[in-house]
């Protein structure tokens, strides 16, 4: 028996805001909207596929943002992507307490922790 990997990241999302998710997670970051199963679209939510891994957005009824626990994304073109971000009014903030490892938060329109890891590792 072993874990063979992660198969997805769910994130909690307000009520409603299908909208909002697929601007920042399918527009700003570019990931591929995926169908949910018919079981359980009527739920709400969003699902979005980031190459093997799926990042899920269900709805919360009393939805809290995640400020400490979130995704990290590894990004190809960094320096664009934290870029677009800014220019779309984003708050990107870069941290380098990891040496030789280029990152920044962005909070998703819920108030999600998002990280961005430069894909372009030093070393």
């Amino acid at each position: 028996m072993k874990v063979l990997g992660l198969d997805h990241v769910q994130l909690a999302m307000p009520k409603g805001q299908e909208d909002s998710a697929r601007v920042f997670y399918g527009g700003l970051l570019g990931l591929k909207e995926i169908p949910k199963p018919s079981e359980l679209a009527s739920r709400g939510g969003v699902w979005f596929e980031c190459g093997a891994l799926q990042l899920h957005l269900g709805v919360e009824e009393s939805f809290v943002p995640a400020r400490k626990a979130h995704p990290a994304l590894l990004l190809a073109g960094y320096e664009a992507f934290v870029a677009k971000l800014a220019q779309a009014g984003l708050s990107v903030k870069p941290d380098t307490t990891v040496p030789g490892l280029r990152r920044a938060f962005v909070d998703d329109p819920f108030g999600n922790r998002v990280e961005l890891v430069d894909g372009q590792r030093d070393g």
